[in-house]
């Protein structure tokens, strides 16, 4: 293969020189008499011997060379800083400082957009509690408990789009300290408790006495998202059959009979809305885990869930619009706070995500907090 590319790198300055010598024994052979061309072989061979040693070398390095800068091209470096001397230096590097003067200009744009957004979802969350308060004092129910839900939901995406404004800038401010789990995780549930009580969920909580070491508001973050998931991923309830209007002109049947077929032909409830938190040691590790009884997740759709952007196969009826971010930035901020996570499915039964946290990991020595 390097033979083969050192022949089309070459081949353009070795065939002039092939020609002339070509064309120069070709004279030779028509103006030197037929018995002194031995004299042309040998003043062949003594061109070409050295030629096919200097071509055997230039090879050599030529193979070195392209080895070299495969090495180099597998690294993450700017290699015309790094090289020594070559032709066109000054041209590669003059091209690099423009492009990191563009990048920089860029960058400092996403960041002024970022703070700009934040802002104004600081601005947003003034009103909207004012309109959360006034909505406390509507008459009808009905209207009051649908603008309730709309208000917390958006609610909710004014603070998942705040702190994925945090998420992104590079100041990403991260404040580890030893924090109580049963707090970040009565948290989560109590700013998720206005859908958890409109799906009539049920809650048990298994998380007293244990500590971790986290960044307590980042951690609430990844909880709501996964609360969240829980309640959005509800299965419905079954919709009762229609009644039979002609069933009163019909025949009377045997009553155990008609009891049988009742029960045969009556649709199976889905199980009520449950959520499970606990957590337990498992050797140095602290496993906090969030099950519910929800639709599950796909054998196809688990590996890619932490994809940004993804979102699933199945729900596209229009019940409720999904972004593809929840799982995609709480897997970014697990990874930013040193922890790890994990999900288990079987799909119409449950889902479990696990939440591995290292005992003292940010405070042991020798670790950068």
């Amino acid at each position: 293969m390097m033979l083969l590319r050192y022949a089309r790198a070459r081949w353009r300055s070795a065939l002039p020189c092939l020609l002339l010598l070509l064309l120069s024994d070709l004279y030779l052979a028509l103006a030197i008499p037929d018995d002194a061309l031995s004299y042309l072989l040998y003043l062949d061979a003594l061109f070409l011997v050295p030629a096919l040693l200097w071509t055997g070398i230039d090879c050599a390095s030529f193979i070195r060379s392209e080895e070299e800068k495969e090495r180099l091209l597998g690294q993450d470096i700017l290699l015309c800083h790094n090289l020594p001397a070559f032709q066109g230096q000054e041209i590669a590097a003059h091209d690099v400082r423009l492009l990191e003067a563009q990048l920089r200009a860029r960058f400092e744009e996403s960041c002024d957009l970022q703070d700009y957004v934040a802002k104004c979802c600081h601005e947003l969350k003034l009103p909207l509690a004012a309109a959360l308060l006034m909505d406390e004092r509507i008459a009808d129910p009905g209207l009051r408990r649908a603008l309730r839900q709309q208000l917390e939901r958006m609610r909710q995406q004014l603070d998942t789009l705040l702190l994925g404004c945090r998420l992104q800038s590079p100041l990403f401010d991260l404040q580890i300290k030893k924090t109580v789990l049963s707090d970040c995780v009565k948290t989560s549930i109590r700013n998720n408790q206005f859908f958890l009580i409109e799906k009539g969920f049920s809650i048990d909580v298994q998380v007293e006495g244990f500590t971790v070491c986290t960044d307590p508001a980042w951690l609430v973050y990844v909880l709501d998202q996964l609360i969240g998931n829980a309640v959005k991923y509800t299965r419905s309830t079954a919709t009762p059959p229609a009644k039979d209007h002609t069933a009163a002109s019909q025949p009377a049947e045997d009553p155990t009979t008609a009891s049988r077929s009742t029960e045969s032909s009556a649709p199976t409830a889905p199980p009520l809305p449950h959520l499970r938190i606990w957590a337990e040691k498992q050797g140095l590790l602290t496993c906090l885990s969030v099950e519910d009884n929800g639709e599950g997740i796909s054998k196809t759709d688990i590996r890619q869930i932490f994809s940004k952007g993804f979102t699933g196969s199945s729900h596209h009826n229009g019940s409720y619009r999904s972004t593809g971010m929840g799982l995609y930035l709480t897997a970014k901020i697990i990874r930013q706070l040193g922890h790890q996570i994990r999900v288990e499915s079987v799909y119409g039964s449950f889902t479990r995500f696990y939440i591995l946290f290292e005992e003292d990991s940010y405070l042991s020595p020798g670790r950068d907090g």
